[in-house]
C-alpha cells in the first residue's frame, strides 16, 4: 500500500457552481481524481491586475494520486474559464489505509 504522502489534495476555485460541477465531473470521468468536493458560495478576496478584487466563487477540492497531478492540472487549465485559475496542491500527511486503497482503485484506469 502506498503512503499518504503519495497523494494530493488539490484546491481549484471556479466562478460558479455550474462550472465547478463541469470541472469536477470531467476530471472524474477522465479518472484524474477519485473524488471532488464542491463548496458553493465562497467569497474570494485577491489582487488582480494591480487592483484589489472580491468575487463569489465555488471551491473544488480534488483528491488524487501525485502521479495524476500533472494531468489534472492540464485538464483544469484547458477547461477553466479563468486566464489564471487557482490550482493549489498539498500533500496528504496521513489517511486511513482503506481510503488510500479506494483512491488508488478509482484512479488506476
Amino acid at each position: 500500500m502506498k503512503s499518504a504522502a503519495q497523494f494530493r489534495v488539490v484546491f481549484v476555485t471556479a466562478p460558479d457552481l455550474k462550472i465547478a460541477r463541469k470541472l469536477a465531473r470531467g476530471a472524474l470521468i477522465e479518472r484524474l481524481a477519485a473524488c471532488a468536493n464542491l463548496i458553493p458560495r465562497i467569497e474570494s478576496h485577491y489582487w488582480w491586475q494591480e487592483k484589489l478584487e472580491k468575487s463569489a466563487e465555488a471551491l473544488i477540492i480534488f483528491k488524487t494520486p501525485a502521479r495524476k497531478l500533472e494531468k489534472l492540472e492540464q485538464f483544469v487549465l484547458e477547461n477553466h474559464p479563468y486566464d489564471t485559475p487557482e490550482i493549489v496542491s498539498i500533500s496528504m500527511s496521513s489517511s486511513t489505509r482503506r481510503y488510500l486503497e479506494w483512491l488508488v482503485s478509482e484512479t488506476i484506469r
